[in-house]
């Protein structure tokens, strides 16, 4: 991969994940200054050490590592002061955030597929109805439908999705025990 081409992925990459990695960071790190502080430096080692990353793998857990390791070194710097956790907590904290991480990422793929298998009219809906400012009325209105049709359409549209996002955990789950065994 040329440098301009490396760039545009490590910009890529890093935007679409930045707030991921800073809730990471905030988590382990109760104070906002230092948190901050550490986002940087987290950012900075991200670029220089962006040629190591291996593309096709996870960048969010690569960068978490990263960010750990710029927590702990906080950590080893400051002591144990008032508004931070001693490095047993951190590593416990990261642990806990990744896995859970994780979690969310296995949730967030199973409700998109089960977006994609809306019909396209209630994919329409679920569209209108998030966008930004968006109300019931003003979606009922926009789609010339009553108003408590509109609501009993979107009750029906989440129960299928959460129904259908239930179904795929838990056969990526039982996928997971057989392949465990």
């Amino acid at each position: 991969m040329d440098n301009a081409a490396q760039q545009a992925e490590f910009v890529r990459l890093f935007s679409a994940n930045q707030r991921r990695i800073q809730t990471f960071i905030l988590t382990l790190l109760p104070d906002r200054d230092q948190a901050q502080d550490v986002m940087q430096n987290t950012s900075v080692v991200l670029w220089q050490k962006f040629e190591s990353f291996e593309p096709g793998t996870d960048f969010t857990a690569w960068a978490f590592r990263i960010a750990r390791l710029e927590v702990l070194s906080l950590v080893r710097r400051h002591g144990r002061g008032r508004l931070v956790f001693d490095e047993s907590m951190c590593n416990e904290l990261a642990d806990e955030v990744t896995q859970r991480d994780a979690v969310s990422d296995t949730r967030l793929r199973a409700l998109q597929g089960c977006v994609e298998k809306l019909s396209v009219v209630d994919r329409d809906l679920l569209q209108r109805r998030y966008e930004q400012g968006a109300t019931i009325k003003a979606v009922a209105e926009a789609v010339g439908r009553p108003l408590e049709g509109m609501y009993k359409a979107m009750r029906r549209i989440h129960r299928t999705l959460f129904e259908c996002t239930q179904r795929q955990l838990s056969a990526e789950d039982s996928v997971s025990f057989k392949n465990v065994r």
